[in-house]
């Protein structure tokens, strides 16, 4: 047998198995309960968690659990941390979701709430979340002035020069700051992009300290922006609201007036969530 011949196909992402879909007997529940609930255990842990503590916490055996866990790897929903082995969320587990926020951003309540807040500002407000080290815009309410961005809901923009990745990267311990600062390619997009660590990491201190983020032209040239943090009960970041402009038409102490605005409409926004732990 030649080297062809013993390479493994590509893995491919499972398709969700049958029997996942049948519940078991009336006083417990199906694959596919079980699945979810130790996709739920995994996701709202302050620290990552092994199969074993994840499958005591729900009173399942631990084959029971390595068979689940191995289930929700092959589909991508769940993934192993590479220095620890233990369980985090898997790529396609992060981009349902964004899709489900995304979708329910841009229903009801929070798109009004953005529209208020563009209407109060007169500039284009954006609703987003940090996902592997980029923003992703859940939803975007555009001004009505000719000269503005347009950028559309899904869009991606990178952390470290713009208002809303800042702020979400200023909110991770110092542990985790350092790390992301020191994984992040600091590409330098405009004359004022921050590309020295140090330089960065003061800055991010700063926004913690003030509780405020701002991009001066840092992601493109003549554009200001500025953020702060929705959070939830237990005063956990869990997305961002911003506004940005034209410089020519609003400068950043212009924006600093619409400050109080904006953290009330990040308020709104984020009662409209359910975040339990």
């Amino acid at each position: 047998m030649n080297d062809t011949s013993r390479r493994k196909s590509p893995r491919k992402t499972a398709a969700l198995p049958p029997e996942s879909v049948g519940g078991g007997p009336k006083d417990k529940p199906g694959s596919i309960g079980k699945g979810l609930a130790f996709l739920e255990i995994v996701t709202r842990q302050p620290r990552i968690a092994s199969v074993a503590e994840v499958a005591a916490m729900l009173d399942l055996s631990k084959p029971t659990g390595h068979r689940i866990a191995t289930t929700l790897e092959d589909l991508d929903f769940l993934k192993r941390d590479p220095g620890t082995r233990r369980l985090i969320e898997g790529d396609r587990l992060v981009e349902l979701a964004v899709r489900v926020l995304g979708a329910a951003a841009r229903r009801g309540p929070r798109h009004v709430i953005l529209q208020a807040l563009t209407e109060a500002t007169g500039e284009t407000c954006n609703f987003g979340v940090l996902v592997g080290g980029q923003v992703v815009y859940l939803d975007r309410v555009e001004s009505k002035w000719p000269l503005g961005l347009r950028f559309e809901p899904g869009s991606r923009v990178p952390a470290h020069c713009t208002a809303l990745g800042k702020m979400f990267l200023s909110q991770l311990d110092d542990n985790q700051r350092e790390a992301m600062i020191g994984a992040l390619p600091l590409t330098r997009y405009t004359s004022n992009t921050i590309t020295d660590p140090r330089k960065l990491a003061d800055e991010l201190q700063s926004i913690r300290d003030e509780g405020i983020s701002f991009d001066d032209q840092e992601f493109m040239s003549g554009v200001v922006c500025m953020a702060v943090p929705c959070r939830d009960a237990e005063g956990r970041v869990f997305a961002g609201i911003a506004i940005s402009a034209p410089e020519a038409r609003q400068t950043l102490a212009d924006m600093r007036r619409h400050a109080p605005a904006l953290k009330e409409a990040a308020r709104k926004l984020a009662r409209t969530f359910v975040l339990t732990d």
